[in-house]
């Protein structure tokens, strides 16, 4: 007998490895997952920095700013183009966002009403303006252009749907940022990288902060000459149900074709196409 529960010990102490095996797998199989999640942001994020470069960009750069070995970036690239997201062009070796990010973007634009919806909105703005209407959205510390109507003159404002640009710099911006909920609005006056664009630009903390709280006691924002020279604008906000801005509006126009008064003057339009605006978009 004791020769038996000898070798029944070895047994029963032996049991337990499997399980750990199992573990092992396990483990195994989410630092795979884990890695497969990792590449899928890092190529995210190239998508990111591609869309801030309109003439492209050749992998070497991309791999500089997004800080990621040149092969991955190189790797990367090539699944992302073989998808349709970006394409690449061989005479100066450099890469584009593709038609699938746009047919995406569309789709986007499409479900939250900006493409349909927006569209014959603006289209009245501009009729009775004369000039480019635009409509835009926060995008985390950035505005986002979902939607412009250009005018009929032959000078054309350059912030095409697509376009990522300053809070601080823009009247769009400056009416997101001063009609957003309490916490966000504080958040980002204390924390905006007030970097200057123009001689025009705001960068003093103390004045950026002045200047949303007139923006807010106007009910509309100014830009003159601080985001790009020759140009200003007006914008007001589209509130939501909880009365903060999801969107805000605005006309843009080149220095010499209109004053800063004139200009103000066409706040009531742009907030009466607002309050149309925030009755038909889906608030989300």
């Amino acid at each position: 007998m004791s020769v038996n529960q000898d070798t029944e010990v070895p047994e029963a102490a032996d049991a337990p490895p499997a399980p750990a095996l199992k573990g092992a797998k396990a483990s195994k199989r989410d630092s795979k997952e884990d890695s497969r999640t990792d590449m899928v942001g890092k190529a995210l994020g190239l998508l990111v920095l591609l869309g801030d470069e309109p003439r492209g960009a050749s992998a070497a750069e991309l791999s500089r700013r997004a800080e990621l070995p040149f092969s991955t970036t190189y790797r990367l690239l090539g699944s992302l183009t073989r998808d349709g997201f970006v394409d690449y062009e061989p005479d100066g070796r450099r890469y584009h966002l593709g038609l699938r990010i746009f047919q995406l973007g569309q789709r986007v634009s499409n479900h939250h009403g900006f493409a349909g919806t927006a569209l014959p909105i603006l289209r009245r703005v501009t009729e009775e303006t004369g000039e480019a209407t635009i409509l835009s959205v926060r995008d985390g510390n950035h505005h986002l252009t979902v939607n412009k109507v250009d005018g009929p003159q032959t000078f054309r404002v350059t912030s095409d749907p697509g376009h990522l640009g300053a809070l601080h710099t823009t009247s769009v911006g400056k009416a997101l940022v001063a009609f957003a909920d309490d916490a966000t609005r504080s958040r980002l006056v204390d924390e905006l990288e007030l970097q200057p664009l123009t001689e025009f630009s705001i960068t003093d903390r103390e004045a950026f902060r002045a200047e949303i709280e007139l923006v807010r006691q106007r009910g509309f924002a100014v830009m003159d000459q601080e985001n790009e020279l020759g140009m200003r604008a007006v914008a007001v906000p589209v509130f939501n149900a909880q009365g903060t801005a999801f969107a805000s509006l605005a006309t843009a126009v080149p220095v010499f074709r209109m004053s800063i008064d004139a200009l103000v003057a066409l706040v009531p339009l742009l907030q009466s196409a607002a309050a149309e605006l925030a009755a038909r978009l889906p608030q989300q």
